[in-house]
């Protein structure tokens, strides 16, 4: 992927407004070949500016061959480094961003409205749509005229609704608006970067020589499907590696390939002979498969590793697996998306940055898209030969029932947890009491799936059948069959007609996983896809949260097509949304470019840090103060909350954060909220992904118990970018105890400075309801970060409301990733509940044992309740396993969960484990207070 650019236009209007400059210096290129430069407003509309370039190009040559103004129109290389079309003159320059201030004047073609569609929903989806058009891709044409007629229809049915028609299917009452919000902050997730290596592999070969008769039937020469002989998949090969300037060119190189279907490896992998280095590797091999086409699933996955093969193990090695070291991996489709036999040359760009843990030293997880960014890529040419003058496709499923008898091991295996492995054994048994299972444990299809011989048409065949009259699952059940290990179309088809039954608010607390599960998706056009574009062009809300997690993932290459096609169709299909959420792309951009002014350090020549610290709050003030950033940043939906409209800055009391990535901290004056103001956190260079998954699952758990979950509006909105809601009338416990105390290290043991605190925010009855909120969400707080194993829980990152909810921020440390220093581990607690925290439940009452049962209590029934929902949780960071989350990257991660819930254990048995974990915090909490008198001592933020 190409680095990062700095926006230099943006940040030069930025430095040019602060040294009182109102003019930018514009290169202009003519269709005629002439060259002018002009200084113009950097505020004006770019039909402005082409008024002014007409008249300037009137005393220049050839002007008369120019024509009529109105069929020109700008071009610009934007910040991403590609053409956009500014076909939209209403813009100003200001906000156009061009990566160099240079714009070319092109003939503009004809159908305006059309045009000045795409370049609107270019803009907005972060991706001209021309790059869409020169894709030579047929699946995306095909994607690209499916949506468009869909969208048409749906624009016309739109243009019929009477006005409370509309406002019901855009504004459905289902949904309600989110609560209170926190800032949070989490870590960076850095990419690895790729190795310098390219590497050619030429195979004509010899795929696929024997069977289909058994799912080939014999039509005429008119029909699609045709007899064939029977062909076991082989691959025979002459191999060419052509390497450049790597470093393990000298070392012996070979290719591995595998079938996968899901994670199931469905036969041995095959391995090519080694090839000696320097910068040729050349020789002849065959690569055979032990299974037949008639038995290759639809969803096949070849699979290739290249590596190299070393004498020793070197300790550059990024990826080990006794002495091989890997170059780079890709994976493709055996069948197309029309469900054709793939033939004929195919090129594949791989990757390079591997996972932890390979399977058989492939990647069957990682994407089937090749890497666009071929440069520097390891590169695999394939061809796949053509058995028959016609197309080969996978057929229809024949349909058959059987079933036998009922037997009572099944029950036990029935309510296993979905990470429990089966046994071959059980497999079996499974598989021969499948209507024992459809009839009596409905909620057993994924271990059903799993127990499926997917290498064996027959038993294909007889899932196909029994999906047709299974019974529909809940929704929340239907979830798992959309994990990576179920690919096969129909069971993800029967698993998306169970989400149908989904509520609009129920949908919007799974939509981020939804998202994240279209990356397992190895085809543009699928249900899941259908499924998302309809309810969220009948439903703004879900339009709103479908549109900013696609288009905060543009940036990875992987998804870039697809996740561009999906927001192509929404725009198009919710042209009323348009104009609201360009405003939105375009704040955003606003935020970025004073965030970076900041980073830029433009004051470097004060005396001191606090002198440089104010100057630089005054140019930030002094740039938000700029009619196009106020303009841009005024009257705006709130991305994290689109009910919410944020009328207008407070200038005065914005400010940015002294951490690294210097976060903005913008506040909005608001006339909906009866004049409060409402904060929200800008970041930018840190990423957002992780916290946002935190905040969805402490939703989940919120509406789960009675205990008080804060939730809090945390949204990603690109490359390590994002927005975080500010909590009103809160504080860190870290600035609470600080402010108590004169001396920074015995702030941490006052045990009476959390509940001075709280008097002095409440009296009387409003003492003791907030002392009652504070249990509950001590409490609630307690057994989740237990449960989901969060860490790196200092006293700057727990926080306090004055009405006494307590609740956690930053949550960059999941699943029981712990901290260590000169290894040994900084926290040494399964949860914070420390002695000061207990004297606010006892309301300062040393004997107030009755207060501190309670509370026991509490934690107790909320960690049996979420036991309960142990498999939802489980399923929900399954589908997360692509996000990108450093700390969740394969189904070991989510071990930590299994053990912490005490799956597979009676109540009684977990409900001893959990007492002896909080008898243990208790215990040790004494470890927690030195840690936070060290964070105090280091950091003392009194405010």
């Amino acid at each position: 992927m190409p680095p990062a650019m700095t926006n230099l236009m943006d940040l030069w209007a930025a430095h040019s407004q602060l040294s009182g400059e109102d003019l930018v210096t514009v290169d202009f290129l003519l269709p005629t070949g002439i060259y002018i430069q002009m200084d113009v407003p950097r505020e004006a509309t770019i039909q402005h500016i082409k008024l002014l370039l007409w008249k300037q190009a009137q005393s220049y040559p050839l002007f008369p061959s120019l024509g009529e103004m109105e069929g020109h129109m700008f071009e610009c290389v934007n910040q991403a480094a590609v053409h956009e079309e500014l076909e939209d003159e209403t813009r100003r320059l200001c906000d156009v961003r061009p990566f160099w201030p240079m714009l070319k004047l092109v003939t503009r073609n004809c159908g305006r409205a059309e045009r000045l569609l795409d370049s609107k929903i270019g803009v907005l989806i972060g991706k001209g749509l021309h790059e869409l058009d020169a894709l030579q891709d047929q699946e995306v044409k095909d994607f690209r005229s499916k949506m468009f007629r869909i969208s048409e229809e749906k624009m016309q049915q739109v243009q019929l609704m009477t006005w409370s028609e509309w406002l019901q299917a855009c504004f459905s009452p289902q949904l309600e608006p989110g609560g209170g919000a926190t800032p949070v902050t989490d870590g960076v997730n850095d990419k690895q970067a790729e190795a310098s290596l390219k590497v050619t592999i030429t195979s004509p070969s010899e795929l696929m020589e024997q069977a289909l008769r058994k799912w080939l039937t014999t039509h005429g020469p008119e029909e699609e499907g045709r007899q064939a002989e029977q062909y076991v998949l082989r691959v025979s090969d002459k191999l060419e590696f052509l390497c450049g300037d790597h470093p393990l060119i000298q070392y012996k190189v070979q290719v591995r390939a595998g079938l996968f279907h899901g994670t199931e490896l469905l036969c041995k992998p095959a391995v090519s002979s080694e090839s000696s280095g320097r910068s040729e590797h050349v020789w002849n091999s065959t690569l055979e498969f032990d299974i037949t086409v008639s038995d290759l699933p639809r969803m096949t996955r070849l699979c290739f590793a290249v590596y190299a093969v070393m004498d020793k193990v070197k300790k550059h090695a990024r990826v080990q697996t006794h002495t091989d070291i890997y170059l780079s991996w890709v994976n493709t489709m055996l069948f197309d998306y029309k469900g054709q036999l793939k033939t004929g040359d195919i090129i594949l760009h791989s990757w390079s940055s591997f996972p932890d843990e390979l399977e058989e030293m492939l990647n069957p997880i990682g994407t089937i898209q090749t890497n666009p960014y071929t440069e520097n890529t390891t590169a695999l040419h394939i061809h796949l030969p053509d058995y028959n003058p016609h197309p080969i496709l996978f057929p229809p499923f024949d349909k058959g029932r059987g079933g036998k008898k009922f037997h009572i091991e099944l029950k036990e295996i029935m309510e296993r947890d979905p990470l429990s492995q089966l046994c071959e054994n059980e497999k079996d048994l499974i598989w021969t009491l499948r209507y024992d299972c459809m009839e009596n444990f409905p909620q057993s299809l994924p271990k059903l799936l799993l127990s499926v011989k997917w290498s064996k048409h027959e038993d294909m065949a007889q899932l196909q059948a029994l999906l047709q009259i299974w019974p529909k699952l809940s929704p929340r059940d239907a979830l798992e069959l959309l994990d990576f290990n179920y690919p096969d179309q129909y069971v993800r088809e029967y698993a998306v007609g169970c989400l149908r039954d989904m509520s609009d608010e129920e949908l919007s607390q799974y939509l981020l996983q939804l998202v994240q599960v279209l990356r397992y998706e190895p085809y543009y056009d699928c249900a899941l896809t259908r499924f998302l574009l309809n309810r969220a062009q009948c439903n703004r809300n879900i339009g709103h949260f479908l549109f900013w997690h696609l288009r905060s993932e543009m940036h990875m290459p992987a998804v870039a097509v697809q996740f561009s096609l999906i927001l192509e169709a929404y725009c198009r299909g919710s042209i009323p949304h348009i104009e609201v959420l360009k405003k939105q792309v375009e704040a955003l951009s606003k935020l970025k470019s004073v965030n970076e002014l900041i980073k830029l350090g433009t004051i470097k020549n004060a005396r001191s840090k606090t002198k440089e610290a104010m100057l630089t709050k005054e140019a930030m003030m002094t740039c938000l103060r700029q009619s196009g950033y106020t303009e841009t940043l005024s009257d705006l939906h709130s991305p994290l909350n689109p009910s919410v409209l944020l009328s207008g800055i407070n200038v005065e009391k914005c400010r940015y954060m002294d951490s690294k990535m210097k976060p903005l901290w913008i506040v909005y004056n608001n006339k909906l909220l009866g004049g409060d103001t409402l904060g929200i956190i800008f970041k930018n260079g840190d990423g957002t992904r992780g916290c946002i998954s935190m905040v969805l699952i402490m939703n989940h758990w919120n509406k789960m118990c009675l205990c008080r979950i804060v939730p809090y509006g945390c949204l990603a909105t690109g490359d390590r970018s994002g927005l975080i809601e500010v909590v009103s009338s809160a504080d860190t416990i870290a600035n609470i105890q600080l402010t108590s105390s004169n001396v920074a290290a015995a702030a941490a043991f006052n045990k009476d400075a959390l509940l001075n605190w709280l008097k002095e925010k409440n009296s009387g009855d409003a003492l003791e309801k907030a002392i009652e909120e504070f249990t509950l969400s001590c409490a609630g707080y307690c057994v989740a970060t237990y449960v989901l194993g969060i860490g790196d829980r200092h006293s700057d990152n727990i926080m306090v409301r004055s009405t006494g909810q307590l609740f956690h921020i930053d949550f960059g440390h999941i699943l029981g990733n712990f901290k260590s220093k000169f290894g040994i581990k900084r926290e040494r607690v399964p949860f914070i509940l420390t002695h000061d925290f207990i004297h606010v439940i006892q309301q300062g009452k040393t004997g107030n044992t009755e207060k501190f049962g309670s509370f026991r209590n509490y934690c107790e029934q909320a960690y049996l309740i979420l036991r309960r929902n142990g498999n939802l949780f489980i399923t929900l960071f399954a589908l997360m396993l692509t996000a990108g989350l450093p700390e969740l990257t394969s189904v070991k991660d989510i071990q930590y969960l299994k053990d912490s819930l005490a799956l597979g254990k009676t109540d009684d048995e977990a409900l001893k484990q959990f007492r002896q974990k909080f008898d243990e915090a208790l215990r040790e909490s004494w470890t927690t207070k030195v840690n936070w008198m060290a964070h105090n001592v280091v950091k003392d933020n009194r405010s």
